[in-house]
């Protein structure tokens, strides 16, 4: 660990695709946003869809989107093992919109309670990508 700093380390099931140290992170915990400085107490947590914010200095330096997974937290390292992880800028609006769209019909259009699981969760999860890519933009 750098003086001062936490070393973040983000993995999909596809790439590693952040490890760095940094000022700060801010992961969606499934209890709520947690923020993370060097020195936390360590922690156990499911992530939920939604935004990890990486902070250099006071300035936000990355905005990556994560549809689930784990965080674990010591006093000097944030590692988040994601379910699906990518830099918001790369959300494709048009295609969640559908994705989206065709999650709530499959809700919809369910027989049983797995598939409706399995469609709402997709559901739930193109609705944070939207809201991720609507805050990126203000």
């Amino acid at each position: 660990m750098a003086d001062g700093k936490v070393d973040f380390e983000l993995v999909s099931p596809e790439r590693l695709l952040s490890s760095k140290p940094v000022d700060m992170v801010v992961v969606p915990g499934e209890e709520g946003d947690f923020g993370v400085l060097p020195g936390h107490a360590p922690l156990l947590s499911t992530v939920r869809p939604g935004v990890i914010l990486v902070y250099e200095g006071r300035e936000i330096s990355d905005r990556i989107f994560v549809a689930g997974g784990f965080a674990e937290v010591t006093r000097e390292r944030c590692t988040v093992l994601a379910e699906v992880a990518m830099p918001v800028s790369e959300i494709d609006t048009a295609k969640t919109e559908q994705d989206l769209r065709d999650a709530r019909e499959d809700v919809d259009m369910a027989n049983t309670a797995h598939d409706r699981d399995n469609a709402s969760r997709r559901a739930d999860v193109a609705q944070a990508k939207l809201e991720a890519v609507r805050r990126a933009a203000h």
